[in-house]
């Protein structure tokens, strides 16, 4: 076994990647739809900043492992992570945590077809059967505002805002697959980060406010727990393979379910119960056919 092959410490550090992303999401939701969505991004930005230079500072890559031979891709890529990040606060506005996560599973999904799209990978029986259950199990969880004749426009705003944010997350995602080959994990994560940042000051003219305390300890918890959540995902992979970790994934939406249960003392949904093993079936078919051709790839 070499000193990189430790599977429980990969198995661990994910499971903690999961519940510090998990977290920072509560700390978003507790701070309350009252506060600016530009400035909620600018202090999850801002203060992941400061795990994330840590990181590069340990590992030797501080600061010329910031330097890149692709700056106008991780301008497009730092762009389609800042909108999904815009994105997915403002779902947490009209959807519990719950419903929020689990529509964010389908980023693989999404992601199986920008492949054929943009990378011209072939659509496999694989590819097709996890993007059908997990559409089935976006119309399960609308289906009661579509079906009843009763309309929830603010439920479906938010389930709409969510989708928008899977959708540019797996665009993102392929950029970060591109990226990889040359450029250092560390370095495209803080160029995202620095590029939310950014686009969050850009808001302040439509007004941002003064938080009190406990607000601004939430707003800031957000930014830590989002950099030492992206820390801990990008170690786990160091440590194990990703087919190893790829069922750990699926604990991510755990933590939210509690979190609404006793924190937020918001009960599921029956749609919600009925949708999320078809999203979760979805993107586990996506992650084990991506599982797949990477060891077909390291075999070869």
């Amino acid at each position: 076994m070499s000193a990189h092959d430790r599977p429980s410490l990969g198995i661990s550090l994910r499971i903690l990647a999961g519940l510090l992303s998990a977290s920072m999401f509560i700390c978003i939701k507790a701070a309350g739809p009252d506060m600016p969505l530009g400035e909620v991004v600018f202090f999850r930005s801002f203060f992941a900043i400061i795990p994330l230079t840590l990181f590069l500072w340990v590992r030797g890559e501080f600061p010329h492992g910031l330097a890149t031979q692709k700056p106008a891709q991780h301008l497009l890529r730092s762009s389609f992570g800042a909108v999904a990040l815009f994105t997915s606060f403002a779902a947490l506005t009209y959807l519990t945590l719950a419903e929020a996560i689990l529509i964010a599973q389908l980023s693989p999904m999404l992601m199986a077809i920008f492949a054929v799209i943009i990378l011209s990978e072939s659509l496999n029986v694989w590819r097709i059967a996890s993007i059908s259950v997990g559409f089935i199990g976006v119309v399960v969880l609308v289906w009661p505002e579509l079906g009843s004749g009763f309309s929830n426009s603010t439920r479906l705003w938010g389930i709409g805002l969510a989708l928008v944010s899977a959708t540019l997350s797996a665009m993102a995602l392929i950029m970060v697959r591109s990226l990889n080959k040359t450029e250092s994990p560390g370095a495209i994560a803080m160029y995202f980060v620095i590029a939310s940042m950014i686009g969050a000051l850009f808001t302040v003219p439509w007004g941002w406010i003064v938080p009190d305390i406990a607000t601004t300890a939430m707003l800031i918890g957000a930014g830590l727990f989002g950099g030492f959540g992206h820390i801990a995902l990008t170690l786990s992979f160091r440590y194990a393979e990703a087919s190893r970790l790829a069922p750990f994934e699926y604990l991510a939406l755990f933590w939210p379910i509690l979190a609404d249960l006793f924190i937020f003392r918001i009960s599921l949904s029956t749609s919600f119960l009925l949708a999320a093993p078809l999203i979760l079936a979805g993107a586990a078919v996506a992650a084990g056919e991506r599982n797949r051709n990477a060891e077909k790839a390291g075999a070869e």
